[in-house]
C-alpha cells in the first residue's frame, strides 16, 4: 500500500466528528416505546457495536500505514459511538443493557485469531448485516427517537462499507488474481449463511419492522454484490447504497 492512500478516509471521519459535535445528541428527554421484540433485538446489536478493538487497531498498526491506523482507530470510535447511542435509547426506554450475547461472543473470538484481510471479511459480513437492519429499525417504526439513532448509525456503517472495502481491494491484490474471486465467493456464502442465523434470532422484531426473514436474507444477498465489485475494482466515491 502507498503511504497517504487512507489520509483521505481520516479527514472523513475527522469531518464526520465535528459534524456530530455541532448537530449534538439525539433528544433523549423523548421516550421510546417500542415492542418487546424490537427491543430485545436493539439490546443484542448493542452488545455487537459495544467493544474497544484493540485487536482490530493493532492489526492495523502492524500494517504499517500511519494513515490507515488512524482511520481504524476513528472507525473504532464510531462503533463505539453506536453502542453509546444504543445503550442510551435503550434507557429511553427503560431498557437494560445486555452484559453480552452468543453472536458475538462467536465473532470476537474467531477474528481475534485471523489476520487482518481475513478480519476485516469477517467484520464486513456484520457491517452488510448491520446495513439492512438498521434501515429497518430506522423506517420500520413510529417512534421518532429510534428512528434517529438508527438513521445516524445507518449513515456512519454507509461509510465504514467502501472504508473496508477499499482496504480489502489493498489487502486481496496481494493474491494471484485466480484466488481474487472465488475468495469473495466464499465470503457471500458466509454472509448468507450469517444473514440467516440473523434472521432467525431477530425474526419477531423484523416482522414488527415490516420486514419478514425472507426478505431481510434477500435484501443483504442482493447488497453483497456490490461490495463484491467494490472489493475487485473500487471506486468507493460511487457508492450507491441504498439509504
Amino acid at each position: 500500500m502507498r503511504t497517504g492512500d487512507f489520509a483521505k478516509w481520516t479527514r472523513r471521519f475527522e469531518d464526520e466528528r465535528e459534524r456530530r459535535r455541532v448537530q449534538g445528541d439525539p433528544d433523549w428527554g423523548q421516550s421510546a416505546t417500542l415492542h418487546p421484540a424490537v427491543w430485545a433485538s436493539i439490546q443484542r446489536f448493542q452488545v455487537g457495536e459495544d467493544g474497544d478493538g484493540a485487536n482490530l487497531v493493532g492489526k492495523a498498526e502492524e500494517a504499517g500505514d500511519g494513515d490507515y491506523a488512524q482511520a481504524i482507530r476513528l472507525f473504532v470510535a464510531e462503533e463505539q459511538n453506536h453502542a453509546r447511542l444504543l445503550a442510551r435509547l435503550l434507557a429511553a426506554g427503560g431498557v437494560p443493557t445486555l452484559p453480552g450475547h452468543w453472536s458475538d461472543t462467536v465473532f470476537v473470538r474467531l477474528r481475534r485469531f485471523l489476520g487482518l484481510r481475513m478480519e476485516l471479511l469477517t467484520l464486513m459480513i456484520a457491517e452488510v448485516v448491520a446495513l439492512r437492519y438498521y434501515r429497518a429499525l430506522r423506517d420500520g417504526t413510529h417512534d421518532s427517537l429510534t428512528s434517529d439513532v438508527a438513521g445516524r448509525i445507518l449513515s456512519d456503517e454507509q461509510r465504514h462499507v467502501p472504508f473496508h472495502c477499499e482496504r480489502l481491494h489493498a489487502s486481496l491484490v496481494e493474491l494471484p488474481r485466480a484466488m481474487r474471486r472465488p475468495v469473495m465467493a466464499v465470503w457471500q456464502l458466509l454472509l448468507l449463511a450469517v444473514s440467516l442465523v440473523v434472521a432467525a434470532d431477530h425474526g419477531p422484531a423484523l416482522r414488527r419492522l415490516g420486514i419478514g426473514r425472507l426478505r431481510f436474507v434477500a435484501d443483504v444477498a442482493a447488497s453483497s454484490g456490490e461490495v463484491v465489485s467494490a472489493v475487485l475494482a473500487p471506486r468507493p466515491d460511487a457508492w450507491t447504497s441504498v439509504d
